[in-house]
């Protein structure tokens, strides 16, 4: 007898902890304790001066608190968006990559059930300069070289451009970029390191026979002071290129489209990262960004479904954002991600990988 109805206890048990959890939280919002009266957002360094202008037009029309955005990385994000709900949690994930189905089941085990994606529109994975810099035209395949430990599966030797192609300059290879907590990161190895690798027929080969491998050795970086990690900070990767300009940095694009004043862009395949080529796909660096929202919240913690609602309305056609870099969905991406964040409807977890 307690074997069959153990679990059921458990079950019941459980759903009076997270009922228990997210009551106290809406006695703290209704109470207005500083603690969750406010939209709390973690992740992306990508997404966040989005989110940041969005929590600021939400509190001018709302007259609600700012809501508050940490930039943690995407990784860094999920990792707190999942460690449960309630009070003491994040609202929402900011993600420069799709969430990955590990990461799914660490919400699923920790009682994050409903999880709410939203698509709020396109970056693309730039390499850039300094305005002094001398001029780089890049292939993927040329960067997977520079780059990659143990490209084609034998150790990187390689140790300026021209050793790579023999058309590039002679400087040493030396690239600035995120950490690998960072979605960029994740992006630039799927989008740029990856496609490179692939070019050798070989190596696309391996990609069915021995998928571990082919991760392995088609997306396995370098270490200093050949790529080097520079946290979530693009400012200093900058401040890095004007002391060392025949370096580069791997940025979003809405973050070198920002600072084009002191940096240019790389071109990759002979084509530049703009609006126009990510939107179009012609930018073999393109990527979606999003926000993940956990459902248990909405009604809970004043203002949340507005505040998606904003994020939406700033990334659509003609919107806010796209001022600040955010390139605008296809329409039929668009109008999901619409209907996803008016319905509310949770993310199934067996479309990830």
């Amino acid at each position: 007898m307690v074997k069959t109805f153990a679990p059921r206890l458990l079950g019941v048990a459980s759903a009076a902890v997270v009922a228990l959890t997210l009551s106290a939280c809406q006695d703290q919002a209704s109470q207005g304790g500083a603690a969750r009266d406010y939209i709390s957002a973690v992740g992306s360094s990508t997404v966040y001066p989005f989110a940041t202008s969005v929590g600021e037009k939400f509190a001018e029309a709302t007259g609600g608190k700012t809501p508050k955005i940490d930039s943690t990385g995407t990784g860094g994000g999920f990792e707190r968006f999942c460690s449960g709900v309630g009070g003491d949690t994040p609202d929402i994930a900011n993600a420069s990559r799709r969430m990955k189905a590990k990461e799914f089941e660490t919400c699923q085990a920790n009682g994050v059930k409903d999880i709410v994606e939203v698509q709020i529109g396109i970056d693309g994975i730039a390499l850039g300069e300094a305005q002094r810099g001398p001029g780089f035209k890049l292939t993927d395949e040329d960067v997977y070289k520079a780059l990659a430990a143990n490209p084609y599966g034998k150790p990187n030797t390689a140790k300026t451009w021209k050793d790579v192609n023999p058309a590039l300059p002679a400087v040493a290879i030396s690239v600035f970029g995120p950490p690998s907590t960072s979605g960029t990161y994740d992006a630039f190895k799927e989008l740029i390191l990856a496609k490179g690798c692939d070019a050798n027929p070989e190596m696309k080969a391996l990609k069915d026979s021995d998928k571990d491998k082919h991760e392995s050795v088609c997306t396995g970086l370098r270490g200093a002071p050949f790529y080097v990690e520079q946290g979530e900070n693009d400012n200093l990767i900058i401040s890095k290129l004007d002391k060392n300009p025949t370096s580069l940095g791997i940025f979003g694009f809405s973050y070198l489209d920002a600072n084009k004043d002191k940096i240019k862009a790389v071109p990759i395949k002979g084509v530049l990262p703009t609006y126009d080529a990510i939107a179009d796909g012609s930018y073999p660096g393109s990527r979606p960004l999003f926000i993940y929202v956990k459902k248990a919240h909405v009604g809970v913690i004043p203002g949340l479904a507005e505040y998606v609602a904003e994020f939406l309305k700033g990334a659509g056609e003609g919107g806010y954002l796209g001022a600040k870099g955010l390139i605008v969905s296809p329409k039929s991406v668009s109008d999901t991600a619409t209907a996803n964040a008016q319905n509310m409807t949770p993310l199934n977890g067996g479309e990830l990988k």
